[in-house]
């Protein structure tokens, strides 16, 4: 029943050295003319071997220079795909080159706590030669340190809607100053509900200004949106050639819903899962799971929504350090998650999009090291896994000992229709530091 990755050494570096494989990105000290070639100054190509980047990815490579411009922006890019250097670095190179007047110089508007949290320290890491100045604002914490890093002279501010429009609405921030503003995550924003909030904000800021806009799907409100707000936008469409990491070794169980627990409950009680994210649909399903766990003696954490930044930050450092073994997320909390050393992510629940699964799966397998893909499928959610293989463009291969169901494919909680195809017969789980199908494969990344 144990699941594992082969057994090889891992990598244990920091959290911020979990890229993408080659040809995408490599693990090594930068190349200046690699970075330099796309017109940065060479203190940002010192930050960026510091950090050890050797390589620029295909979205950076066609949205650095155009940044550095000052040109407009629409990109279509997956998370994973290194936009964030995209859109930060150029930012810092632009602020360095003239002296700010006391106001907000740029702004960086994004979904989440956590994809905020992050965005700022990759912003941290790159500005360390430069000597600019930014702070982060997010909910679900007091607001009076943010109240003070907003009197001083900023250059950057990374801020989620719903604490940016308090701020606003209290007369502590004025966008009257901005001269480049990026909207992140932008079709994630209006699956939230923050299109009215980020209209709000937009309508702040300057008319004369740099706008880059990125989103991993152009649906139309994002479309009208961003041919509202760009001028003259150069286009920039990356999409990864496959959507699974080659070094994450993927299996499925087939399970009623009344046993999944108890098979994750033997599944971690062997050696081989040493770190474990496990994702839930729902916040009440996740903390049901922790609740179970934690009676079960395992070292176990949660993080939603429902909880508030501090319970958040420190379930994830606990996460992070190894003090707590596994940790139960839900995907819009998960977004910006990165921990080097998970040994496997366990999807408890199968995801109401089908793009969340490759997002969870990329958690592991980071940084040269291999990881397991543990997926539960109860007969409800037939559909959302028919989803997820389409998406993927391959079968996840069964377990051990697993036959799949035949018969109609039910209609997945919340949807109405079926199919009618299977999932092939049961086939051995022989990890081998990568996914059963041939073919080169993008890893995730997070800077």
């Amino acid at each position: 029943m144990n699941v594992h990755p082969p057994r090889r050494p891992r990598h244990h570096g920091p959290a911020h050295s979990s890229h993408p494989a080659p040809p995408v990105l490599h693990l090594a000290r930068a190349t200046p003319a690699a970075f330099t070639a796309l017109g940065l100054l060479p203190t940002l190509v010192q930050a960026l071997g510091d950090e050890g980047y050797e390589h620029p990815t295909p979205v950076q490579a066609q949205a650095i220079p155009p940044g550095l411009e000052g040109r407009d922006l629409l990109a279509c890019a997956q998370t994973g795909t290194g936009k964030t250097a995209a859109f930060i670095l150029p930012i810092l190179q632009r602020l360095s080159g003239h002296p700010g007047q006391g106001r907000i110089r740029s702004l960086v508007l994004t979904p989440t706590r956590e994809l905020a949290s992050q965005i700022a320290e990759r912003a941290s890491a790159y500005a360390r030669h430069l000597g600019l100045r930014h702070t982060v604002i997010f909910g679900g914490v007091g607001q009076q340190r943010q109240e003070q890093a907003l009197r001083g002279k900023l250059d950057l501010v990374v801020a989620t809607p719903g604490r940016l429009i308090d701020l606003m609405q209290q007369r502590f921030v004025n966008l009257s100053g901005v001269e480049i503003f990026v909207l992140d995550e932008a079709d994630r924003m209006l699956d939230m509900g923050f299109l009215p909030d980020v209209r709000r904000i937009i309508a702040a800021l300057p008319p004369v200004r740099q706008t880059l806009l990125f989103s991993a799907t152009m649906p139309p409100a994002i479309s009208g949106l961003a041919n509202g707000i760009l001028k003259d936008p150069v286009r920039i469409s990356v999409a990864p050639n496959v959507t699974t990491a080659e070094t994450v070794a993927q299996v499925l169980y087939h399970v009623p819903k009344t046993q999944k627990h108890a098979l994750l409950e033997r599944l971690l009680s062997g050696p081989e899962i040493t770190r474990a994210l496990v994702f839930t649909r729902t916040k009440r399903g996740a903390d049901r799971l922790f609740v179970q766990l934690e009676r079960g003696g395992f070292d176990v954490a949660v993080i939603h929504g429902n909880k508030s930044q501090n319970a958040r930050e420190r379930a994830l450092g606990g996460f992070r350090d190894g003090r707590t073994r596994v940790l139960i997320a839900t995907d819009i909390a998960a977004r910006g998650i990165d921990v080097d050393g998970i040994s496997h992510v366990v999807n408890y629940d199968l995801p109401d999009v089908a793009e969340s699964y490759v997002h969870r799966i990329g958690r592991t397998g980071r940084a040269g090291a291999l990881g397991a893909a543990i997926t539960f499928c109860d007969g409800a959610e037939r559909s959302l896994l028919a989803d997820v293989e389409r998406f993927i463009r391959h079968p996840i291969p069964l377990a051990p000992g697993q036959v799949a169901p035949s018969g109609p494919i039910p209609a997945a909680p919340g949807k109405s229709g079926g199919g009618s195809r299977g999932h092939g017969q049961a086939q051995s789980f022989r990890p081998r530091g990568r996914a059963s199908r041939p073919g080169r494969s993008q890893r995730r990344s997070s800077w």
